[in-house]
């Protein structure tokens, strides 16, 4: 009963004969149950038998009593805790071996069995339990899973577990918690000289880049390949109707879409870019295939979309932390294991404005989960450029300090 069901079924698939055999008794616990508690009480009810008969001879009615009490203690140590706490212990060392024995034996004492059963579970059925479904499948759950992997401390290295976890979060993370917002998208507006066009090109980060006409959200044109696009661009005749031509139209995305079904529609649809809108339909920002990938493997590279480490989050004299308030806060709960909340605003520009319903003064303090300070130090005309965060641990202070 104590077998890890997970590593006997690898065991089993494995042909290990003593693990089939011990799954086969398990496939029904009540037989096997009845066969081993009817050769236990069996051999406990015929050794106090036995020892009354001695005591009585030996010495008395008295040496009844002192029969019971000894063979009580012989029974408890020898016959019932030592042995059961060593299988506990080391289940798969007892369950194998006692699977060539208890087959056989329940093949030969069947009959006694059956009825045995037959009165027990006919007294279940009285209090309306089925005795004939029992949960087997040993299904996890999302979360027990999760500690599943996180207690494999010795047999996964930490990137191995991060990854997996990162792997079971790709049901509850959004396209819009991952995704380039708008205004770092980097596009190309063909409005402009062509000799302007030309050097935007040359100087794009990425190989796909997104082409509109004087507004990227009232006029996208579409996604221009510039690996596709190389032998056109290198031509020296090279115009912008021939630019044009090879543009390929947009593919958009609702912002609620789930990581792992977004994975799915891009491996289907033959995509490695989305644009990502809200539900008017307006851009929200865009996505491509290495930044899901890097939700789950990590940061693949340092392009040009993201913030150099010491930009993005650097480290105080006084132990605090100066923070650019664009960052995404789930980037920084990830990278950096903080706790702050991540059910609302994707940022921390947004958490703060949420929170004051106002973009705050220079020198504003607030506390978050009872954990942090984030205090506003710069501020533009329209958001929050950069906060200091402080780590709240006195729980003096968590009384007297106001938020």
């Amino acid at each position: 009963m104590a077998l890890n069901r997970y590593r006997l079924k690898h065991k089993v698939k494995s042909g290990h004969k003593g693990a089939i055999r011990a799954q086969k008794l398990l496939e029904k616990p009540d037989r096997l149950l009845g066969v081993i508690l009817l050769g236990n009480n069996f051999v406990n009810i015929f050794a106090s038998s036995v020892a009354t008969i001695i005591a009585m001879k030996l010495i008395g009615e008295a040496g009844i009593a002192l029969a019971a009490g000894l063979l009580t203690m012989v029974v408890l140590v020898f016959a019932e805790v030592a042995p059961k706490t060593l299988a506990a212990l080391y289940p798969e060392k007892i369950a194998y071996p006692a699977a060539y024995i208890l087959t056989p034996l329940l093949k030969v004492l069947s009959p006694i069995v059956w009825m045995v059963n037959f009165f027990a579970n006919g007294f279940l059925r009285l209090f309306r339990i089925n005795v004939s479904h029992h949960d087997d499948d040993h299904a996890l759950t999302y979360e027990e899973l999760q500690t599943l992997i996180n207690e494999a401390t010795s047999q996964l290295p930490a990137h191995y577990r991060s990854m997996l976890n990162s792997v079971l979060q790709l049901e509850t993370v959004t396209v819009e918690d991952v995704m380039v917002p708008k205004q770092e998208i980097y596009a190309i507006d063909i409005d402009q000289p062509f000799e302007d066009i030309l050097k935007d090109l040359q100087k794009s980060p990425y190989t796909r880049v997104p082409i509109y006409r004087g507004s990227l959200d009232e006029d996208l044109i579409g996604i221009l390949n510039l690996r596709r696009a190389l032998p056109v661009l290198m031509r020296s005749d090279v115009s912008l109707k021939d630019i044009v031509k090879l543009i390929r139209p947009a593919y958009f995305i609702p912002e609620q879409t789930p990581l792992s079904t977004q994975l799915g529609k891009f491996n289907n649809k033959k995509r490695r870019m989305a644009l990502i809108v809200d539900e008017y339909g307006d851009l929200q920002g865009l996505l491509t295939v290495e930044d899901l990938l890097e939700e789950i493997v990590g940061k693949l590279s340092t392009d040009a979309k993201s913030k150099p480490v010491q930009e993005a989050v650097a480290v105080n004299e006084d132990g605090s932390w100066r923070i650019s308030a664009s960052e995404f806060i789930r980037e920084l709960n990830k990278d950096h294991d903080l706790d702050l909340p991540t059910d609302g605003p994707k940022t921390i520009n947004g958490l703060i404005q949420e929170i004051m319903e106002m973009i705050p003064p220079v020198g504003t303090c607030i506390r978050v989960e009872d954990n942090y300070i984030l205090e506003v130090t710069k501020i533009s005309k329209n958001a929050i450029e950069e906060v200091r965060l402080t780590f709240y641990t006195n729980k003096r202070l968590r009384h007297t300090t106001h938020d």
